[in-house]
């Protein structure tokens, strides 16, 4: 469902694919959940996720091994988690797909992004995916040059370890490679090669 070869924008229209071929049978029995926790729709969670007292998820999703969900977490449909993801405290996902080990754990938005291996945004980090002009998103890459990816809505696309600072901002389209860090309160654009710093 997510080919190698493709632009990384090309993943976030995958998403919503790779779900709809999913056998959502199996996983942690719904009755068990927590009372508080509301779950509608097509939803895996692994039978190893530690759910929270109170929250929302809205299928299709997928939630995979040793994820942790916390309290206030809103889950709005074509979400997947790999194992050991944390989905934090008041913060909402919506198309999404997050490998093994993200860490989003307080007061994010997250929306038609791709978050490598291991990659963390701290306390308030918003992945803005609409312009304020809602024309299609475009990329602007490490060479300098434009992209349009044809899509309305497109939010970050982070590497493997990549760390986002607290209440910073990622602008519809953004790209941070692996280990690229973006400090706190910044609003960042554009492409961040592996290693580098915006600040």
């Amino acid at each position: 469902a997510f080919p190698g070869g493709a632009a990384p924008w090309e993943w976030v229209p995958s998403i919503e694919k790779a779900l709809s071929g999913f056998d959502f049978t199996g996983g942690a029995d719904r009755e068990s959940a927590p009372q508080g926790l509301c779950i509608e729709g097509p939803v895996f969670i692994d039978p190893s996720v530690k759910l929270p007292p109170f929250g929302m998820i809205e299928g299709p999703a997928f939630i995979g091994a040793s994820c942790e969900l916390r309290p206030g977490v809103f889950i709005r449909g074509n979400v997947i988690a790999g194992a050991g993801c944390v989905l934090g405290n008041s913060c909402e996902f919506k198309n999404c797909l997050l490998l093994e080990g993200v860490q989003v754990p307080h007061f994010s938005y997250v929306g038609d992004s791709v978050l490598g291996n291991r990659a963390h945004l701290g306390a308030g980090v918003i992945c803005s995916n609409l312009r304020l002009d809602q024309q299609n998103v475009r990329v602007k890459l490490a060479d300098g040059t434009g992209c349009d990816t044809g899509l309305r809505k497109l939010g970050a696309l982070l590497g493997e370890g990549a760390e986002v600072g607290c209440n910073a901002v990622l602008n519809p389209g953004a790209i941070l490679g692996r280990r690229a860090f973006v400090m706190p309160t910044v609003a960042f654009r554009g492409t961040l090669e592996a290693g580098q710093i915006a600040c």
